[in-house]
């Protein structure tokens, strides 16, 4: 029995066809504003187009459930009627909109991320007021709108005799309607079993992602938002996991506290005595190291922080864990290893009770505050943060009066240092001392400040939002160096990520490449520190500056040590994991694999690993354990057994500022 003459079956196709059409369209437009970074052959390029058809007709076998459902069971009687045939003409005419949407949204998502949809898509779509109103202030969004509505009107009508001549073909008898039905949920289950986010193995991520399908990976990532570390990486047996990951995080002033070896709570004990300064961090949004003149730029975009860099400790080679705000917060507030899948910031229901770094402060005494340009819900921020120790300030809880700009993620910088500000003041004038960690919004998309403040115009693009951001900046420096609480004070800068990280490769290094500052003129004595660190050293070595002795759930290092260990890197995406050591990188990716790239800031050249490598061994005693530590309650908050290390410091605090050890510089 042939299908294909039937009115259904080419109701079907004229659907599907432009879809794909749309499909190779775009991958099409991609590939060649891409072609330099795709490196590859004639059969390459080929190979690309193959497997995206393979993608395309996976998310389509998918599409066409409901579309074939209708159509096998809409009568006779009224598939004849002439509403129903308009009703018809008027589908296609909204599938044809719904196809150009897709691929523009697809452009704009690439041009911003470098890749198809993904796990980032997700989110934004829970998080729609910031998103939809960042794309309306970056985009001319509807005259684009009105275009699509244009040429998908033009389509209806170029193609109202092929879709008469099917709307009039004979309908299929009741057999036909259920082979129909039966082949096309048969395909589903197939491309369920056999194609997934990971179906295309290409080393190349260019090449990967233009093989991928947008609406596929969308949906597939809506699936597996969170991974489970045990089924889909490779492990080591817990005997080698535990001896491997101690030695990882272990320190000669580190005891640890139980005999079980997957168990990395220890005791913390800083020479010195307690420093009770105040501290205020501040992650800012999306500053790569390459933007700053101190790594080599010469636009003269950051003049305060390269000023800045002459009187502080300063990090040339940091780097973030991942590639989100909430991954960066995550490093720097837990001092956790990017675990595949959501952060534990966004992981609903247990995203509190850790002993966070503000918890640590918090229970010192301190007045643990994060405040937040933006509105706080945005990645569960608030949650999170309340949850573990601090409380919160964002943009829903300051008065309208005291915003002087904001846009679609928050006010601007200014208003979120002047908030700073004000509840510094506010802790000095009754004795308590703060830990402040900001999170700023400004330099992000639509990349819009207030006008007058810098050379380049507002919505100009990143370099005029860097370069305001670092204006912000030093005026906030100017500001607190006029209050009477500045020389009791650490000032840490610090991003929360790059401004991009997608490239040829699934963990380019160099685009995780970071600055931190840390700075106190009177307390801390300037110099470079070129020990290679990431986010997650962020917390215990700051811990370690005000010799707080505490409990550690920590992964990280206090770097400043002189007797610190070799430096390593922890950096990943939601699937990709991996473990860099200033000169190779290892990979662990889902179904047990794993690559190995030599000379990961150079040529990079990727080989096949296994758990006989070292570098490997380590890279996975990471993740696993830090996998195994989640799951097992092991970085929980226990305020019980703490008293007598808060009596210790208690009793050693004092007010007289005593300069730290800190690395010789290298």
């Amino acid at each position: 029995m042939s299908l294909s003459r039937y009115a259904q079956v080419r109701c079907l196709a004229i659907i599907l066809g432009a879809w794909l059409i749309i499909f190779f369209l775009t991958r099409l437009v991609l590939l060649a504003s891409h072609f330099g970074d795709v490196n590859t052959t004639l059969f390459g390029v080929l190979s690309i187009f193959g497997l995206g058809l393979v993608h395309d007709l996976s998310f389509l076998s998918y599409a066409a459930l409901p579309v074939v459902l209708y159509l096998v069971l809409c009568p006779a009687t009224i598939w004849r009627r002439r509403w129903h045939q308009r009703l018809l003409r008027s589908l296609v005419g909204f599938s044809l909109f719904v196809m150009l949407f897709t691929a523009v949204s697809e452009w704009m998502f690439w041009d911003e991320f470098g890749v198809r949809f993904n796990f980032i898509a997700v989110d934004y779509l829970v998080y729609s007021t910031e998103v939809i109103n960042n794309i309306l202030e970056s985009y001319p969004v509807y005259p684009l709108l009105a275009v699509l509505v244009v040429i998908s009107a033009v389509g209806v009508v170029v193609s109202g005799q092929v879709v008469d001549q099917a709307l009039g073909a004979p309908l299929l008898s009741r057999r036909g309607r259920g082979l129909l039905f039966a082949a096309v949920a048969g395909v589903c289950l197939l491309v369920t079993a056999a194609v997934g986010q990971d179906f295309t193995s290409d080393g190349n991520t260019v090449r990967r992602e233009l093989a991928g399908n947008g609406p596929f990976q969308f949906f597939a990532a809506f699936r597996n938002n969170e991974l489970d570390y045990s089924q889909l990486y490779a492990t080591l047996p817990d005997e080698d996991l535990g001896g491997l990951l101690r030695q990882e995080v272990a320190e000669p002033n580190a005891r640890f506290m139980s005999a079980d070896p997957l168990d990395i709570r220890r005791d913390i004990d800083n020479s010195g005595s307690f420093r009770r300064l105040n501290v205020i961090l501040v992650t800012v949004e999306s500053l790569s190291a390459k933007y700053l003149g101190c790594f080599g730029d010469s636009r003269n975009l950051t003049p305060n922080l390269d000023r800045l860099r002459q009187d502080s400790l300063f990090f040339s080679n940091f780097y973030a864990t991942g590639t989100r705000t909430d991954r960066g917060l995550e490093a720097i507030t837990l001092s956790m290893p990017p675990t595949p899948g959501r952060s534990i910031v966004k992981r609903l229901g247990r995203e509190s009770g850790y002993a966070s770094l503000g918890r640590q402060l918090e229970a010192q005494g301190y007045d643990s505050v994060f405040l937040y340009g933006g509105r706080g819900y945005f990645d569960n921020m608030n949650a999170f943060f309340g949850g573990n120790g601090y409380r919160i300030i964002d943009q829903s809880s300051v008065p309208e009066e005291e915003i002087t700009f904001k846009n679609a993620w928050g006010m601007c910088d200014e208003d979120l240092y002047s908030q700073a500000l004000r509840q510094a003041d506010i802790d000095h004038a009754v004795g308590k001392p703060f830990y402040f960690q900001l999170m700023t919004t400004s330099n992000h998309r639509p990349f819009t400040y207030p006008e007058g403040r810098i050379d380049i115009p507002s919505g100009y693009g990143r370099e005029g939002a860097v370069k305001y951001t670092d204006y912000s900046i030093g005026e906030f420096m100017e500001q607190a160096r006029r209050r009477p609480w500045f020389e009791k004070t650490i000032f840490v800068f610090v991003a929360d990520h790059t401004a991009g990280s997608a490239g040829k490769e699934d963990l380019p290094v160099a685009k995780y490449h970071i600055p931190l500052f840390i700075f106190s003129p009177n307390l801390l004595k300037a110099q470079e520190v070129s020990v290679l660190a990431s986010q997650i050293d962020l917390a215990p070595t700051l811990l370690g500056l005000l010799n707080l002795d505490y409990t550690s759930t920590f992964f990280g290092r206090n770097v400043l040590r002189d007797d610190v260990a070799s430096g390593r890197a922890l950096i990943g995406n939601y699937q990709h994991l991996g473990l860099f050591d200033g000169q190779n990188l290892a990979i662990l990716s889902p179904r047990q694999g794993m690559r190995r790239h030599d000379d990961a800031l150079g040529l990079s050249d990727e080989s096949g690993d296994s758990v006989a490598d070292p570098l490997m061994r380590r890279d996975i005693a990471y993740y696993q354990g830090a996998s195994h530590a989640f799951k097992a309650g092991l970085l929980r908050w226990q305020s019980n057994g703490l008293k007598e290390i808060g009596e210790k410091n208690s009793n050693l605090s004092h007010s007289v500022p005593v300069s730290p050890r800190t690395r010789p510089e290298s």
